[in-house]
């Protein structure tokens, strides 16, 4: 298994990766839900979103801001628990994936994500619409839902408690989920469809880049290339076959056929050209 671009990079840049990236992305969500749930301070949210006719007006803040706009819910329970699951599997790749790979696909999820809201402005400026606002649209929504997803197809016979009473596999779940946001996105046209693409276009790069990678930790695939070394640099094997008279071999004449000869004293093998023509040996 080749080196893909991931694995090359993170030679020179592993250093730079941060640690427990899913703690941090859970502090800028409890931000974000407390500037939501706080009365005086709800018209905050609408400096930090992610405008693009606003960035261009010198609003650069927003490049990064947006970060804290937390996934859609109501309920602070359900917040809780929807905090307590992204970290809680959001660890569990980063263990198996490492560091530098998980930190890659989150920040590459939102690198999409502001070329997507762009592509959008882009699109709208076209059509007349340019100071239409689109920042309610790109949220962290949709890169939460692609770290599931990344869970699912790294872990697909895991079996969770679905509402905390049914059990279900997570690539069922995946799979629903998939196909639920294929059908957001017909239904709801360019405006729904880009935020979507643009923030799970990591999990199909990821997937279709490293798929024979996922669900191999670290540890295996660098226990793979030692292995692979010492096979390389290891000695040739002795051939398991070899005519006594000629001392042709099945490696250098494959098409050959090599008999041991029930006559001779010993284990004298022999190939089809002298099984029957050899002088036995007493």
């Amino acid at each position: 298994m080749k080196d893909n671009w991931i694995d090359k990079t993170e030679r020179k840049l592993s250093k730079y990766a941060i640690n427990n990236l899913s703690l941090y992305m859970i502090v800028c969500f409890a931000i974000g839900y407390a500037l939501i749930y706080i009365p005086f301070t709800r018209n905050i949210m609408s400096y930090l979103s992610l405008e693009p006719s606003l960035i261009l007006k010198g609003q650069v803040w927003r490049l990064f801001t947006w970060i804290i706009s937390p996934p859609r819910t109501d309920n602070i329970f359900w917040v809780l628990i929807a905090m307590y699951f992204y970290y809680s599997i959001g660890r569990t790749l980063e263990n198996v994936w490492g560091t530098y790979r998980y930190n890659v696909y989150i920040f590459s999820g939102m690198i999409f994500t502001v070329i997507g809201s762009f592509v959008m402005y882009g699109v709208l400026s076209l059509m007349g619409l340019g100071d239409y606002s689109i920042g309610y649209l790109f949220s962290t929504y949709y890169i939460c839902m692609s770290i599931f997803l990344a869970f699912a197809a790294t872990f697909p016979e895991m079996q969770i408690m679905l509402m905390f009473v049914i059990p279900i596999k997570v690539k069922i779940l995946g799979v629903i989920y998939a196909v639920l946001m294929v059908i957001e996105c017909l239904n709801g046209g360019f405006f729904i469809a880009t935020p979507i693409i643009a923030s799970l276009f990591n999990f199909l790069v990821f997937f279709f880049s490293g798929r024979k990678r996922i669900g191999i930790t670290r540890q295996q695939q660098q226990q793979r290339k030692e292995f692979r070394k010492k096979v390389k640099e290891a000695p040739k094997m002795v051939t398991k076959h070899k005519c006594a008279i000629c001392g042709r071999t099945d490696e250098t004449n494959p098409e050959l056929e090599f008999r041991f000869c029930s006559k001779c004293n010993g284990n004298y093998e022999y190939c089809n050209d002298h099984l029957f023509t050899h002088k036995h040996v007493e």
